[in-house]
């Protein structure tokens, strides 16, 4: 069965929109939390240095780019998977 490479893209921009919003705000409201949980995620990477929990400014490029990013990722992917289905 073959997948619509559009709706697919458009189902995973949406779903990286939600992500990105909902850690945008875990970082505003629980900013110790959530820098515990990043280390959790990359094996305890120290982002002591690099690590702000205040907003600056590029809320809006960040989503732009993540939800673009992942809408071309969701694309290629059913057009690659496509390409198998016979």
């Amino acid at each position: 069965m073959k997948l619509n490479e559009k709706s697919y893209a458009n189902a995973s921009g949406v779903l990286i929109g939600i992500v990105y919003v909902f850690c945008s705000l875990a970082i505003a409201l629980f900013p110790d939390l959530s820098q515990t949980v990043a280390q959790s995620w990359v094996h305890g990477i120290d982002f002591g240095a690099v690590w702000s929990a205040s907003p600056r400014g590029n809320f809006l490029l960040g989503l732009i780019t993540a939800v673009g990013l992942s809408w071309i990722a969701g694309w290629l992917f059913v057009w690659i998977y496509n390409k198998f289905v016979k």
